[in-house]
């Protein structure tokens, strides 16, 4: 493939874009040292960012795949924390390509799984996890906190990759313990209808925290979620047990998502947190949660739970979505 076949890849969040080239002729197709971080801040439009990638590393492209956080609606594309609304003709035509792909950036997390190697991922707990080849039919879920938390699958069927998107971070929260239900009357108070994402994300760690302090008669006054975890990692008890329900309720949560979807192959943990957390997720009740599904514990406790450490899974994700998409041109 010549320098100008390549695909231009993009991983779009409200902070900031990230771009690579991809060369889909290859069996890793992300070109590592292609790629480029920039504040979205600093343009006006998702055109002048990729423009100015392009002239800043001399790379081309004729073809794109852009990831994008937020929700994709036929040809737009809006960032759910930032102000960019993302056309899909315009961008197309302002960078002179053939064609763009505009996907929803865990639709690309989701995409990512199909070219993670055992050394990109820990196991928490469990069964090891052995790639397959996509020959061989799978179902994963995918589960990721962060700013919010994204939810969703990859359907692996006949040699081809199919990304399940989904809002399943907005599921109601099914409390599992008594405390848990406490916390639930408190979040309700607040809240009305309590999602999933209400205590499984950044935020939700801070909801948490301070549902805990209410339960025990005190008031937590401002807390933010670096707050949580620099506490908790001071050896401050309620932080430390914030964390702890954090990654419970976690571990239900993915199991539930394994239930629902049939995704006996595994389940992916991704996500700006999940790094960060990494130590509390392997020595926590995340997994005995997981497993924890009544007449199907003994299926659950074969199920891998896997954290995903690539460093950059969007832009993986969206390798790998070029090479579905334009490998079949």
């Amino acid at each position: 493939m010549s320098a100008a076949d390549r695909v231009l890849l993009a991983d779009i969040g409200g902070t900031n874009a990230r771009f690579a080239l991809a060369d889909i002729d290859t069996e890793a197709p992300l070109i590592d040292d292609s790629v480029q971080v920039f504040a979205v801040a600093d343009f006006p439009s998702l055109a002048d960012a990729a423009r100015h990638y392009l002239e800043q590393t001399g790379g081309s492209a004729r073809n794109g795949v852009f990831a994008v956080a937020g929700r994709v609606d036929g040809d737009e594309a809006r960032i759910t924390n930032h102000p960019w609304v993302i056309s899909l003709p315009r961008t197309r035509d302002a960078l002179g390509f053939e064609q763009l792909k505009l996907v929803n950036d865990f639709a690309a997390q989701a995409m990512a799984v199909s070219l993670l190697r055992p050394s990109d991922v820990v196991q928490i707990g469990g069964t090891p996890w052995t790639p397959a080849s996509l020959s061989e039919d799978r179902t994963y879920a995918v589960i990721g906190p962060g700013t919010g938390l994204g939810v969703g699958g990859l359907m692996i069927r006949d040699g081809h990759p199919y990304p399940l998107q989904s809002e399943g971070g907005h599921v109601s929260f099914p409390p599992g313990t008594p405390e848990e239900v406490r916390i639930l009357e408190i979040l309700s108070d607040q809240f009305g209808r309590v999602s999933n994402e209400r205590l499984i994300c950044g935020p939700g760690l801070v909801n948490l925290h301070r549902a805990l302090s209410l339960i025990a008669g005190e008031d937590p006054g401002p807390m933010q979620p670096p707050d949580v975890t620099a506490r908790a990692a001071a050896g401050d008890p309620r932080c430390m047990r914030t964390l702890d329900v954090f990654c419970a309720v976690f571990g239900a949560i993915a199991g539930d998502l394994v239930l629902t979807l049939g995704a006996w192959d595994g389940v992916f943990l991704t996500g700006g947190l999940v790094p960060k957390l990494l130590d509390n997720l392997q020595h926590s009740g995340f997994r005995q949660r997981f497993e924890h599904k009544g007449r199907f514990s003994p299926t659950m406790a074969r199920i891998p739970t896997l954290a995903n450490l690539h460093p950059r899974a969007g832009l993986l994700g969206a390798a790998a979505y070029a090479m579905a998409f334009y490998r079949s041109r």
